[in-house]
Order: structure tokens, then C-alpha cells, then sequence
């Protein structure tokens, strides 16, 4: 079976725990963050291959999120991304934070990703195969932003 990356979701279920809720009594903001790279992290280690786990790691160069509605102690949540545009050196990745129980939007977010040589530990361009895996198609050659 073929995976479409322009329509494939990657979803990871997320439990709240005692310490994500804040003052307010509602998850804290940085909690989001934190869901959107560990459902990023699932992601790329679920598609990609040995060897590109082996030679690249990611980086965020820029969080964008909108908080739409609480997350509260005992709700059960989904973190849902999929990969947007790819550039030469960063790709687009989007987010929703949804209730598991009525599929309320709770979060959604934009994060571009630029990948590390691990071997140097500098930025490279992101290969045709890592393209061909998770990006959108026709979007493979988007001009730098």
C-alpha cells in the first residue's frame, strides 16, 4: 500500500498529566509546544528510513500556535501533523491538537523544520527521498520564505 504524504495524517494519542495543568486549571501553553515536536518526532520516526534517522536530526526555526480551546485534567487528546511545504533547507509542518471525545479543535500550529547533518552538525538540504516521503506534492520546489 502507498502512503500519499499530501493527504496522510499522522496521529499520536496524548494523555494529560497533573503537571501540564497550569493555574487556570487548563493545560499550559508550553504543553502544546511540547505535544507538537513530540508528534513530529513520532512522525519522521515512523517514515523515515534507518539511514536517514542515522544522518539527520531537526530543528525548529520558527512556532507558530493558536490556542482555540482548553485542554482540561482528564481529557484525552490527539495530536494530528502532517508536512506542508518543502523548501531547500526547511520544511512546513502543521498541527492540530483535538479533544479525542468530540474531536474538538483545541490547538493548531505551523512549524518550519530545517534538517542537521548529524555528522556536522550543520544545516543541509532536505534530499528527493525525504521530499518524496513527506512532502506535499507540487510543492517540492516552494521558494525559501
Amino acid at each position: 500500500m502507498s502512503i500519499d504524504p499530501s493527504t496522510e495524517r499522522f496521529e499520536l494519542p496524548i494523555s494529560i498529566n497533573p503537571t501540564d495543568i497550569d493555574e487556570l486549571g487548563h493545560v499550559n501553553n508550553v504543553v502544546y509546544l511540547r505535544w507538537v515536536q513530540e508528534v513530529a518526532t513520532a512522525h519522521w520516526r515512523s517514515r523515515a528510513t534507518q539511514e536517514q534517522k542515522s544522518e539527520i536530526i531537526w530543528v525548529v526555526v520558527r512556532h507558530e500556535i493558536d490556542y482555540k480551546h482548553p485542554a482540561l485534567s482528564g481529557d484525552e487528546v490527539v495530536a494530528r501533523t502532517w508536512v506542508g511545504t518543502a523548501t531547500v533547507s526547511t520544511f512546513e509542518r502543521h498541527t492540530e491538537i483535538v479533544r479525542a471525545g468530540d474531536q474538538r479543535l483545541l490547538a493548531r500550529a505551523r512549524t518550519l523544520w530545517c534538517p542537521i547533518k548529524l555528522e556536522t552538525g550543520r544545516p543541509t538540504r532536505v534530499d528527493p527521498d525525504i521530499r518524496k516521503r513527506f512532502s506535499v506534492q507540487g510543492n517540492e520546489s516552494a521558494p525559501e520564505r
